[in-house]
């Protein structure tokens, strides 16, 4: 099968936390929501724990996490669910880039159709979103700010926190899709100033289908974000619906593991890539990095080999190396990254770029023999 190197559409399972959500499925039975006996009790308990590590991570109350059943849920209730509040409010104009993920960017275009105002600010050739085109378009009825942390194509890091600290003095929402970094850039997210975050736990060796909302409390008050779902009162009315307590689990251990490796497990990634790039340049090949290495995170590249078509380099070395060019839940579509053509790359050159993405668990020589055999492949399909 090759060398996994699409982590950013989805990490490996860490096995210690399979073995954690194990132990709970044969032995935890109870709803955290019955409280009538201690089966309840004790799976409640398990929630309440997972809440806190998810906290700690983020340097936030425990009562400002709220789980879902991942980031494009959390999205989603992060901007849908301001409705109400921009009705009464009348603050109907949201700022956006045009390099979010679909679960932010759909939504912001239903909403659009509702009557809202919404700009999608481009980036520049960097791949990155500059905090003045975004201060630029505030007005008074700016309801909300939503930017993510980290491409999930390019891997560039966008300027939340100069944004965050300046949004924190005005009366305008700020919300941030953290799906890449989360557990990555663990500092810089302890430090960040916002209202809303969304996570995901299968992008740092959790399972899929669990995540969380962060919802930060400013002059003791939460966001004043509603449900989008109607159901229980589980998570307080947030997001109804039985919590899946081994999921659960499974998130809270994945991060107290990333609380405790989260440095080492950086500058594992700052030795592949670059081991990467030096394969890259002794290659011979043509290549361009898409997108400002400065800026951008250590897993992760978006490599344009000029004169090859990704579709057929993919499909010819998916023995050696299993990659992509753009994010899962547009992969179907077989059109041109939106993200990359926001960049104004050429058409010609996005047809050419694939994204690798890797983590602290990939094994370097590995790496360097199967990504050389791609490499070679590529040469090869140039033309």
């Amino acid at each position: 099968m090759g060398i996994y190197l699409d982590f950013n559409s989805s990490t490996p399972l860490d096995e210690r936390v399979l073995e954690y959500m194990i132990y709970i499925y044969k032995n935890i039975v109870g709803n955290a929501d019955s409280r009538t006996h201690e089966y309840g009790d004790n799976a409640r308990k398990i929630v309440e724990e997972a809440r806190t590590q998810v906290a700690s991570i983020l340097s936030v109350k425990k009562e400002e996490v709220f789980f879902t059943s991942g980031a494009t849920e959390s999205n989603n209730i992060a901007i849908q669910g301001l409705r109400e509040y921009a009705t009464v409010s009348g603050k109907k104009h949201i700022i956006t880039s045009a390099i979010e993920h679909k679960a932010v960017l759909e939504t912001a275009k239903a909403l659009q159709k509702e009557g809202y105002d919404v700009d999608f600010v481009r980036p520049d050739r960097t791949g990155r979103i500059q905090a003045d085109q975004i201060i630029r378009l505030l007005r008074e009825d700016t309801l909300l700010v939503s930017l993510m942390h980290v491409n999930n194509e390019t891997g560039i890091i966008q300027p939340v926190k100069e944004l965050g600290d300046i949004l924190d003095k005005r009366e305008v929402l700020f919300h941030v899709d953290a799906t890449q970094s989360f557990g990555k850039l663990v500092e810089e997210l302890k430090q960040l100033k916002y209202n809303m975050l969304s996570l995901s736990s299968h992008k740092i060796g959790g399972p899929q289908g669990i995540g969380a909302l962060i919802l930060r409390r400013k002059r003791y008050k939460l966001p004043p974000v509603k449900g989008i779902m109607y159901g229980g009162q589980q998570e307080h009315g947030i997001r109804p619906g039985t919590i899946p307590v081994a999921l659960v689990a499974g998130l809270g251990k994945a991060c107290s593991i990333a609380e405790l490796e989260y440095q080492t497990n950086y500058r594992k990634c700052m030795v592949i890539k670059k081991e990467v790039m030096q394969l890259l340049g002794e290659s011979g090949i043509s290549y361009e990095i898409n997108g400002e290495p400065e800026f951008c995170v250590p897993g992760t590249l978006n490599i344009c080999f000029p004169g090859v078509a990704s579709e057929a380099l993919m499909l010819s070395t998916k023995q050696y190396c299993g990659v992509s060019n753009g994010s899962a839940c547009n992969s179907n579509s077989y059109k041109p990254s939106f993200v990359l053509e926001a960049m104004n790359i050429p058409t010609d050159k996005i047809e050419s770029s694939i994204r690798i993405s890797w983590g602290p668990q990939t094994q370097v020589d590995e790496l360097a023999k199967l990504f050389g055999k791609m490499i070679k492949s590529a040469q090869k399909l140039a033309f």
